[in-house]
């Protein structure tokens, strides 16, 4: 079940802060984050759209939001139950959405108009989205839109320079307003706190301050013999339509004299200009907070300025990226500001106060290339092909370090087997180890010749370091304590494409183009112990973690299974079906005969060896299982249709009678058309108009703990984990197992009997019951007690148990007591109990980072305390001793 997005923050569209300002929603592509920034933890909802998510309008209580994306198809979503509630089609791309104040109605923008809908509100309604007003007006398209304080009114900016001030209900003396007085397109219109007053921004960097004669509570509403009239009116139309289209509001730019009598009346009282002279710099994003005064302006070139109105007095302006700003925000109480970078995919949460970063996050610019998880599942690694390795933590989906130390794109990551050190392989011909204590480069293995390295592994116990390289077809082997060139090990006769170490014995597998798979034996003078012979091109090898089978993916779709000690072959999986190819708009081929040549790219054991993980160049990875050469699941990526390659036939209504549209430029005046890609061109043509990116999954990887696996895809990196809902899964039930007896044997104290009832029952919270209830006295002889088979679910049960439950010490004496009393018997199954045991070890490393750094802190203030308190009580010495007074003054500024 999907759990995660990592490794990207931010795509395009609006950020927007919740309510109480400490959580911030941002848009990834289709799907949306919540980043939590009190608690320092991202969450990425489990819904998705069809494309990539334009608009985000969150309604004022929080509790619902409204994802837009490029066609404009809406949904409603619950941000408390995370769930859809509705789905909406609005037919045309919408700019932006927005609820009013009092959450009783939205306002949403597309083509030239303005909609207002009814919001879905309290009540249990069925139809949620209702029209209530169409607003016309303004010649070009809308972009901005901004409400009054108590929702009478509502401004609209436009990309025909102009803004419109539109009452939200029929006023007297307000029904429209168009102001003036820019040269470019609107950025964003403000009004100020409780007024009518407006501030608009125009992306040539200007701001025009108006001053409404009106206060909002002198808006009369329309006497009601006019209203009549005019709904009469509107009626009559309605009846010559088929759906009823709510009133229609038709503004007018140049009203006649008499409309504007008695009407509200506008005036420009400043002009200010945010660029010096000679500067173009293209304003791109706003925010303004109404109680401080303050306005947040993004320009194009990554500089943002914040200035305080009415008197525009310039606070601090300071550049955060290179790349142009395409949403701020502001939160409640206007401490903390989110920008969006596009381009590079930057979140940045900025407190001005402090002038300090609250969040700073960016994913891979470029497609990530490959993921490892560290040993005890906590931390994974991944490389990009912007020659960035970033370190991903599981539990808070931030990255907290990026090394940047290759001069090219990350061909392969790996973690040592102690967890503390990172290894990568680079196109620029380098092997880099990093250290995850103090964060830096410190080793650098290269070869004699520069060579490009396409795959990496590292033995068990993190001496040996090997790199297959694309062009020498040789392996290099380097000894990670001195950094020197052990050996180079020569023999393939093509580019080698996946390297392997067994994870028992001191044997590497090295895969190659050559449609070999060789067996070097590291101790044995590393010599050739064995070559398994394929029948087409072999792309990826990978060992069981046992160490006793060999699974190998080959070009023409296979995934075959080896016994490597005997070099037999036990089995094999036709796979090509299971990738399920989608067709790329500039293919000329359809997806079936294009699949014929498709294969998976990379394959991964589950930790415990029972199934196989499998993902290639298309949408789909596959589960199978190993023995009964089935497939078990099969996981469809993403639902994205902006990427390309996602629908196995075209479009029906993309066709016409020359092919496909894609195939036709438009603006390319010669006559040849687009130009087809080149085979194996993986990223498309980076300077062609409409560039969409592939969708594939690079690399999969299965969680050392046994709970979840991660993907990273042209998305970013996808976890998916066992899902910890309610599920009743029962073990060796029989008649007598009902919750009235387990609290029965409870209340008789024979609790060893009701533990084992319980986990027949197999109800979580049942179990916790049981288990809290044993005095810690007795936890010793209950322990001792237990079957054998319970001892391993206990096990689990504990870990998961640690990273909710706030009893510690409690349950350490459990974890404790199974351990000692269990341990020689259990060390007989670890290759079994390794991920239960590994993912007991990552709940308890956590809880001693955070207890240890807090005892350190305590330690420290209470000597501090005791420190100063003897200080106290020491009497000065009067003026005969001026040197002790010194010595006692520097004494204690030592202290502080």
């Amino acid at each position: 079940q999907f759990s995660g997005l990592l490794g990207t923050v931010y795509r395009r569209g609006n950020l927007s802060f919740t309510r109480d300002g400490n959580s911030l929603l941002s848009p990834v592509g289709n799907r949306i984050s919540l980043f939590d920034l009190k608690n320092n933890k991202c969450e990425t909802l489990p819904l998705a759209t069809r494309l990539n998510i334009v608009c985000v309008g969150l309604s004022p209580d929080g509790s619902l939001a409204i994802l837009i994306d490029e066609e404009g198809a809406a949904l409603l979503v619950s941000l408390i139950g995370k769930c859809v509630i509705h789905q909406f089609y609005f037919h045309q791309p919408v700019h932006s959405v927005s609820f009013s104040p009092d959450g009783k109605k939205f306002v949403v923008t597309k083509d030239n108009l303005a909609y207002l809908y009814h919001a879905p509100g309290k009540k249990r309604e069925f139809n949620a989205f209702v029209l209530d007003k169409t607003y016309y007006g303004p010649y070009d398209e809308t972009t901005c839109i901004d409400w009054t304080d108590d929702s009478k009114c509502f401004a609209v900016g436009s990309k025909d320079m102009s803004t419109w001030v539109f009452g939200a209900e029929r006023w007297a003396n307000l029904i429209y307003y168009s102001l003036g007085g820019h040269k470019d397109v609107i950025v964003a219109c403000f009004f100020e706190e409780n007024s009518l007053d407006l501030y608009t921004i125009s992306q040539d960097a200007a701001l025009c301050v108006w001053q409404c004669d009106t206060e909002l509570d002198g808006l009369k509403p329309m006497p009601p013999k006019d209203a009549a009239m005019e709904k009469k009116a509107a009626e009559d139309d309605e009846e010559l339509l088929e759906e009823p289209k709510g009133e229609e509001i038709h503004g007018k730019a140049d009203p006649s004299e008499q409309e504007t009598r008695n009407k509200v009346k506008y005036s420009r009282v400043a002009k200010y200009f945010f660029n010096k002279e000679g500067d173009f710099n293209n304003l791109t994003a706003a925010a303004y907070h109404k109680k401080t005064h303050l306005l947040v302006t993004g320009f194009a070139s990554g500089i943002f300025h914040l200035h305080e109105l009415p008197d525009f007095n310039l606070i601090h302006s300071l550049s955060i990226s290179d790349q142009r700003i395409a949403s701020v925000s502001i939160n409640c109480t206007g401490d903390w500001i989110a920008f969006g970078c596009s381009g590079l995919g930057q979140l940045l949460v900025w407190e001005w106060q402090s002038e300090s970063y609250v969040l700073k996050q960016q994913g891979h610019f470029n497609s990530m290339v490959s993921l490892a998880y560290s040993p005890d599942g906590q931390y994974i690694v991944t490389g990009g092909e912007d020659g960035k390795v970033k370190v991903w933590n599981t539990s808070s989906s931030f990255c907290f370090v990026t090394f940047t130390e290759h001069n090219s794109g990350v061909t392969a990551v790996t973690f040592t087997s102690t967890g503390y050190v990172v290894l990568s392989a680079s196109l620029d011909g380098t092997v880099r180890a990093f250290d995850l204590h103090r964060y830096r480069n410190f080793r650098t293995f290269t070869s004699p010749r520069p060579s490009q390295f396409s795959c990496l592994a590292v033995d068990s116990s993190g001496e040996i370091v090997a790199a297959g390289s694309q062009d020498s077809f040789e392996i290099f082997i380097w000894s990670m304590q001195s950094g020197k060139l052990l050996d180079v090990l020569a023999g393939h006769e093509g580019p080698i494409s996946s390297l392997s170490f067994n994870p028992m014995k001191c044997v590497l597998a090295s895969a190659s183009w050559d449609k070999t798979v060789k067996l070097w034996d590291m101790l044995d003078s590393w010599r050739t112990k064995e070559t398994l012979i394929m029948n087409s091109d072999v792309l990826v090898v990978a060992f069981r973690p046992d160490g006793k089978e060999l699974a190998v993916a080959a070009l023409n779709g296979q995934i075959t299974f080896w016994d490597h000690e005997n070099a037999v072959q036990t089995s094999s999986i036709e796979g090509r079906h299971d990738l399920q190819m989608g067709r790329k708009e500039l293919d000329k081929i359809t997806a079936k005969q294009a699949a014929k040549g498709k294969s998976f790219t990379t394959l991964c054991y589950s930790a415990d060896g029972q199934s196989i993980l499998a993902g290639g160049l298309s949408k789909f990875v596959c589960i199978y299982n190993v023995k009964e050469q089935i497939l078990m699941k099969k996981f469809e990526i993403s639902c994205n249709y902006s990427l390309d390659a996602m629908e196995e036939y075209l479009d029906r209504r993309k066709m016409t009678e020359f092919g496909s549209m894609a195939l036709i430029d438009e603006g390319g005046g010669g006559d040849e058309g687009v130009a087809i890609p080149l085979p194996g061109v993986k990223r498309g043509d980076m300077s062609y108009r409409h560039f969409k990116p592939e969708i594939r999954v690079t690399c999969v990887r299965f969680c050392p703990t046994g709970r979840s696996w991660a993907a990273t895809t042209t998305e970013g990196l996808l976890l998916y984990s066992l899902d910890s809902g309610l599920i009743f899964d029962p073990f060796e039930l029989d008649i007598d197992v009902t919750p009235s007896n387990i609290h029965k044997k409870l209340n008789q104290k024979e609790y060893t009997m009701a533990i084992v009832m319980a986990f027949k029952l197999n109800e979580k919270k049942l179990i916790q019951e049981v288990i809290e209830a044993v005095p810690s006295s007795e936890v010793d002889v209950v322990c001792s007690s237990l079957p054998d088979l319970y001892v391993e679910k206990l096990l689990e049960f504990l870990a998961s148990a640690f990273e909710t439950s706030c009893h510690l010490e409690f349950y350490l004496i459990w974890a404790h007591k199974l351990l000692m009393l269990h341990g020689q018997k259990l060390k007989t199954r670890s290759v079994k109990l390794l991920p239960v045991i590994q993912f007991l070890q990552k709940s308890i490393q956590r809880h001693f980072e955070d207890v240890s750094k807090l005892c350190e802190w305590n330690i420290y203030n209470i000597k501090y305390a005791l420190a100063i308190s003897q200080q106290r009580g020491m009497k000065r010495l009067a003026e005969e001793t001026p040197g002790d007074e010194e010595e006692l003054d520097s004494d204690s500024d030592y202290l502080m």
